[in-house]
């Protein structure tokens, strides 16, 4: 953690003991990369995040079925402050809220839940909860995932959709009279994190913000894109806790909390870095976390920065997903998409889905697939043989 110099002062929110906002040290976090399901490994990852100096560590739960685990894991971890993301199971919380710290909901997954009751009653029902256990609320906007109805209301400018859903629900929060809340806008384009982050402090200068990349990538890109948008919030004291999303195997995981603490501290000292525009390829792959459902998520994100190396200097988009969350939203926008499942990886040109391939054969579909859209935008692929 590092220490803000209290220029913006948003509300302080407790979280399990641990004060975000409110002139506070800036919190860095991180979120478990292992199988909620998997005890040991999971309380392992915690420690090893914590030790690195996470303040926060979020996991993740997807049903009823983990809930023995969660409670084995939060008896396993006293002393950690735990967030649990609720994934697109809202309706969970009340059984994970007498073992964690906080609760993060995406408002974009919580319209196709539970369809007989209306956005209000849902987010009214997860205030309660939270009451009733102590809790800390995060509310999550995710560019990959964003309501509907804010979506059909700026039908152009997904930018503006991001920053409404949050401020809509900030305003529910408000008319519950609930206070211990943060909220996240979080993009793989380091521009519009940036500009989402500054209309939004702008709107709510009371709000603690939460700040992250998603899906940022490997390093050492998934750092630089990062430090742009990092450095130029933080610089302007927007930032109460931060998260780094690279998409590192396991035993590298505590990485994401050591760059953390690297951003904020250059920050602090004055030293900013000359980043390099990100103009050409631009390959996005999601954080390794809970969500995979295949381990070898990781390493074909690794081969598919070697092997598309040669299109570096085309303005192509390509993203790797690993999980249902994130994976149809963000390869809907991408160039090219890999959404990898827990047996084969479909792979997309858009929103068009091209087909289902194992995980040992999409590289030389993804491959041909490239060369064809270099073709289509008048380039010609110099792939090595």
């Amino acid at each position: 953690m590092t220490q803000s110099n209290g220029v913006r002062k948003t509300r302080p929110v407790d979280i399990g003991g641990m004060i975000v906002g409110g002139g506070a040290s800036i919190v860095v976090q991180s979120m478990c990369a292992t199988r909620t399901i998997d005890v040991d490994q999971t309380v392992a990852q915690a420690h090893q995040l914590a030790k690195a100096g996470a303040g926060i560590v979020r996991i993740a739960m997807d049903s009823d079925k983990e809930l023995p685990a969660l409670a084995e894991i939060r008896r396993q971890t006293k002393g950690i402050v735990l967030s649990v993301d609720l994934q697109e199971n809202y309706k969970i919380a009340d059984r994970v809220g007498p073992h964690v710290d906080k609760i993060r909901y995406n408002p974009g997954h919580l319209h196709h839940v539970d369809k007989k009751k209306n956005i209000e009653q849902k987010v009214k029902w997860l205030v309660d909860v939270a009451r009733d256990n102590n809790l800390a609320i995060r509310i999550g906007v995710n560019c990959g995932s964003v309501a509907p109805a804010f979506l059909e209301k700026y039908p152009a400018d997904q930018l503006t959709a991001i920053v409404e859903s949050a401020a809509y629900h900030c305003d529910l929060m408000d008319e519950y009279g609930f206070t211990r809340f943060v909220v996240s806008l979080k993009d793989s384009d380091p521009k519009k994190v940036i500009e989402a982050n500054r209309r939004f402090a702008e709107r709510r200068p009371d709000v603690p913000i939460h700040l992250g990349v998603t899906e940022a990538g490997l390093p050492p890109d998934g750092i630089i894109k990062t430090r742009i948008a990092f450095e130029k919030l933080l610089a302007q004291e927007i930032g109460e806790t931060i998260r780094v999303s690279l998409t590192l195997p396991n035993e590298r995981k505590h990485e994401e909390v050591i760059v953390g603490h690297k951003i904020i501290d250059d920050v602090k000292q004055g030293r900013f870095i000359s980043v390099p525009d990100l103009a050409g390829l631009n390959i996005i792959s999601c954080p390794s976390c809970s969500r995979v459902e295949n381990e070898k998520f990781v390493e074909l994100a690794q081969q598919v920065k070697v092997l598309t190396e040669y299109a570096r200097r085309y303005q192509i988009t390509i993203a790797v997903m690993g999980c249902r969350v994130n994976g149809p939203g963000e390869t809907d926008d991408a160039d090219l998409g890999l959404w990898c499942g827990p047996t084969t990886v479909n792979l997309k040109k858009k929103d068009h889905k091209i087909g289902f391939f194992g995980y040992d054969e999409v590289l030389p579909r993804l491959r041909v697939e490239l060369d064809k859209l270099i073709a289509e935008r008048g380039g010609a692929a110099q792939s090595a043989n």
